[in-house]
C-alpha cells in the first residue's frame, strides 16, 4: 500500500474512532458535581498479571445524585473494553480474586446507568473507549450506588478492565480476560 493510501486509511480510522468516542460519551449519563466535603474513594488500576504497563486511576465521589466515577487509563490496547465493579476487593490470581460482577440482587447483566438495578448488576458500568494512543477516560454518575452504606456499597470491592468490549450478552457481557484491576479504597 502506498504511503498516501496508508495515511488516508489511518485518518479514516482515527475519524471513525473519534466519532465513536463522541457518540459513546453522549450516552454516559449526566455528570453530577461532587461536594468538596464529600467522601471519596480511589482505585489504582494495573495489569494483574504484571505483563503490561497498563495503568489507570478511578476517582469516586459521593454526590447528591449518586456516585460519580471518573476513570483515566493508559498503555491499554485500543478499542472498547468492559469496565465493571466486581464483588471482592482482591486483584490476586490475575484479577480472578475479584470474583464475579458485583450483583447483590442476583439479576441479569446489563448497563446499570440505562437498565437500573432491576435489570443490571450493580457493577455493570459498560465500556470504556481506548484511543489509538492507548489512553481513554470516562465519567458517569450512577444513581443509587454508595461508597459505604447499604447493599449497593462499593468500597473495598475491585474495578476490573476487561480485554474485550462488553456486548451486554448474558451472563456477564463476554468481555474476556481481566487486563486491569484496582481495589476501591476510601480516601476520606
Amino acid at each position: 500500500m502506498n504511503p498516501t493510501r496508508r495515511f488516508v486509511r489511518g485518518l479514516i480510522v482515527a475519524v471513525l474512532l473519534s466519532l465513536l468516542a463522541f457518540l459513546y460519551i453522549g450516552v454516559q449519563g449526566a455528570i453530577a458535581t461532587p461536594n468538596p466535603d464529600t467522601r471519596t474513594a480511589q482505585a489504582t488500576l494495573s495489569d494483574p498479571s504484571g505483563k503490561s504497563n497498563l495503568n489507570g486511576q478511578v476517582s469516586i465521589f459521593e454526590t447528591a445524585k449518586g456516585l460519580l466515577l471518573k476513570a483515566a487509563v493508559s498503555d491499554t490496547p485500543a478499542g472498547l473494553h468492559g469496565f465493571h465493579i466486581h464483588e471482592k476487593g482482591s486483584c490476586k490470581d490475575g484479577g480472578n480474586g475479584a470474583g464475579g460482577h458485583f450483583n447483590p440482587d442476583q439479576v441479569k447483566h446489563g448497563k446499570l446507568i440505562i437498565d437500573g438495578f432491576a435489570n443490571a448488576h450493580a457493577g455493570d458500568l459498560g465500556n470504556i473507549l481506548i484511543g489509538l494512543d492507548g489512553t481513554g477516560s470516562m465519567a458517569q454518575t450512577i444513581p443509587g450506588l454508595r461508597l459505604t452504606e447499604g447493599k449497593y456499597a462499593i468500597a473495598n470491592r475491585a474495578i476490573i478492565l476487561h480485554a474485550q468490549k462488553d456486548d451486554f450478552g448474558q451472563p456477564t457481557g463476554n468481555a474476556g480476560g481481566r487486563i486491569g484491576c484496582g481495589v476501591i479504597a476510601l480516601s476520606k
